[in-house]
């Protein structure tokens, strides 16, 4: 297992040191200059503006600005934002726990509702339900993010007026500290009648939205999974002891179904990151990924670039652990077979 171990780390150095030049080299072609950004709308002498420059280091070379940029990541500085002054990686961290909850929240609608809808349509494989799911799930893969976020946006909070549109908690009715970032935790802590509930409301909406895409893969990949395992000597003996349809599903077949399962979940989370950005954004949820958005449009370098790095290594961390896992899960992974 050691072994294995040192292997998956091994390869994980160039996918990082890749992603770092092309994280470097793509936010270089975004148009717009970061001195406009420092400066704002004053009339600078030329002076002034080459001080600046000299600053930020942008009258280096291009490969002596990335060599010096490698050499403040290895020393754990991600630059400071342009717009707050901020270390990227105070903001980051502040900003963090927000984005973690929406995709943790996320993840268990998803998994909670396509495990079972999964299993289901195995079980009734060429039923109707069998066919609604497979349309459904195949709708909800290709629906754009936004799209489908402005609808329940529309019927949901704007028509219905059910949930709430935008935030993570009623500003208004509910003030406490957030010592962890997560606010269904800070809201529980606060001892605040109902504002756990409220947390909770403001997430259901981006939630469902941020799930709807890794619900309808597990799902598929729950069908897909059953109905091999269902065809094996073991699943037939179990029936032919007379156990129940529940045990012989839920105890022998599932559990030995979810072995796939468990790397497509690992490997959604990597698609949690990215829909974030678009769903924080519809939302006004203040994680990371509106922050990245709102880091484009001030021209904020720094803080784009660190954000960008920091999120992908967060991906490939969580891409690492599902790899030991699925090692620890399937010896014959670890062992190269």
């Amino acid at each position: 297992m050691l072994a294995y171990f040192l292997r998956r780390v091994a390869l994980t150095i160039p996918t990082f040191l890749a992603l770092m030049f092309l994280t470097f080299v793509a936010i270089r072609l975004v148009p717009g200059d970061p001195v406009e950004v420092r400066v704002g709308e004053r009339s600078m002498s030329p002076e002034r503006l080459a001080y600046f420059r000299h600053e930020l280091g942008l009258d280096q070379p291009v490969w002596k600005q990335f060599l010096d940029y490698v050499w403040r990541l290895a020393h754990g500085d991600f630059g400071v934002s342009l717009s707050s002054q901020q270390k990227v990686l105070t903001e980051f961290l502040t900003l963090f726990p927000a984005t973690l909850e929406l995709s943790f929240f996320a993840m268990v609608f998803a998994i909670a509702v396509g495990v079972p809808a999964g299993t289901f349509a195995a079980v009734k494989r060429g039923g109707v339900y069998d066919q609604a799911l497979m349309t459904i799930s195949l709708f909800g893969y290709s629906m754009p993010i936004f799209w489908w976020g402005l609808l329940l946006i529309m019927f949901v909070s704007v028509r219905l007026g059910l949930l709430p549109v935008s935030g993570r908690i009623d500003l208004i009715n509910y003030s406490f500290d957030q010592p962890t970032g997560f606010m269904t935790i800070d809201a529980l802590m606060s001892d605040q009648p109902g504002a756990f509930f409220d947390a909770l409301r403001h997430l259901v909406l981006p939630a469902i939205v941020l799930g709807t895409v890794p619900l309808a893969v597990i799902a598929r990949m729950t069908r897909s999974s059953m109905l091999e395992v269902l065809n094996e000597d073991y699943v037939r003996t179990a029936r032919a002891k007379g156990l129940t349809p529940r045990r012989v599903i839920g105890v022998h077949a599932l559990r030995n179904a979810l072995l796939p399962v468990v790397t497509v979940i690992g490997l959604s989370i990597s698609g949690l990151m990215a829909g974030a950005v678009l769903t924080e954004t519809i939302f006004s949820w203040p994680g990371v990924g509106y922050w990245l958005i709102d880091s484009i449009g001030r021209r904020d370098y720094p803080a784009l670039q660190g954000g960008v790095l920091l999120i992908s290594t967060v991906v490939i961390g969580v891409n690492l652990i599902v790899d030991l896992v699925y090692g620890v899960i399937d010896p014959r992974i670890r062992h190269g077979r």
